[in-house]
């Protein structure tokens, strides 16, 4: 079953020059899918569009059959409920003035989700690897790998449908690299995942489906596998050739 479309989506800024053009893919409820490319290639825009926070000027996004309204401030309220975002550096996505509990809350505050917080907070901080304490602590005293947890817990404390990876282990050396995206190997178990990144290392370790984009267009899409023994356009085979892999299952 799908679980999220991209029809056909077009989008410019205000300078007029396409970003995206024609951009059509399906997510199934499951599995993960990478969308793969280097700067300029037109993936940060479209997480905004997968995210919300801007709508396509052609074409359409559906989440669950329902087309997604990023101007309705009431549909937005229960699409963020059930998608939820992991970003890149983890040194800036914690605020440093809050405890770790009060930070892996907040989702559940500010969609008004009921139930016990903390709870929930200490099941979301024990699925990423941490001790319960660690909910005490300050974002100071965490390393960037678990930094880096303690944003994955915040994203998947209120049980979304949907994780939206941006870029999620780029600014993490090797060694902490391998440990999170094992640890999101693990949850992708339990939610649907989409990975935004460059390394095509790490969407092959981690994704079912890969989606290439250069210069604001797809240019290959398929299952990993396929993808990986036999990449059929020049682009795709660039990535491969010049970005070092993470093999799966490391």
């Amino acid at each position: 079953m799908t679980l999220l479309s991209v029809e056909n989506v077009g989008f410019s800024y205000r300078s007029g020059k396409p970003v995206l053009e024609d951009i059509s893919f399906t997510v199934p409820r499951g599995a993960n899918v990478g969308l793969v490319g280097e700067s300029g290639s037109g993936k940060s825009t479209l997480l905004r569009l997968l995210l919300g926070l801007d709508s396509p000027q052609k074409g359409r996004i559906l989440f669950d059959g329902a087309p997604l309204e990023a101007r309705s401030s009431g549909y937005m309220r229960s699409y963020r409920k059930r998608v939820q975002a992991v970003f890149q550096d983890p040194y800036s996505s914690l605020d440093p003035s809050h405890r770790i509990l009060r930070i892996i809350t907040e989702p559940l505050r500010a969609l008004k989700i009921p139930g016990d917080h903390r709870q929930m907070a200490t099941k979301a901080i024990t699925a990423v690897g941490l001790a319960p304490d660690s909910l005490e602590r300050y974002p100071h005293q965490f390393s960037g790998g678990q930094r880096q947890r303690i944003a994955i817990a915040r994203a998947i404390v209120a049980r979304p449908d949907l994780v939206l990876a941006d870029e999620a282990v780029s600014a993490l050396d090797l060694s902490t690299r391998i440990r999170v995206v094992d640890l999101f190997e693990e949850i992708s178990e339990a939610m649907t995942m989409v990975f935004v990144s460059h390394d095509m290392g790490v969407v092959a370790a981690l994704c079912d489906q890969i989606v290439v984009l250069d210069k604001g267009r797809i240019v290959e899409a398929g299952l990993t596998n396929d993808i990986l023994r036999a990449p059929k356009h020049p682009y795709t085979q660039s990535l491969l050739a010049s970005i070092p892999r993470m093999p799966a299952g490391s």
